[in-house]
């Protein structure tokens, strides 16, 4: 599986780099899941989120708006 280094900004302003393995590049969707796992995984497993069907990237937008991350790139390692 190859590796990928997804860089944010955490909720204290930081930028972080954070390496995640996947078949594919994951797109800023699988990237905020993959982050929000990580970070919060209690927050994962449970089913806030009622954009899902209706709004493209319900969870980008959760993590920038509830938890106050922001996915800024997404590159091979």
């Amino acid at each position: 599986m190859q590796k990928w280094k997804i860089t944010f900004v955490d909720d204290h302003g930081e930028t972080v780099d954070e390496l995640f393995e996947c078949e594919e590049c994951p797109n800023s969707e699988q990237a905020a899941k993959l982050i929000l796992e990580r970070r919060l995984p209690v927050v994962a497993g449970l089913d806030l989120n009622d954009l899902e069907g209706r709004t493209p990237d319900p969870t980008v937008k959760s993590l920038k708006s509830q938890y106050s991350i922001e996915i800024i790139s997404i590159t091979p390692n």
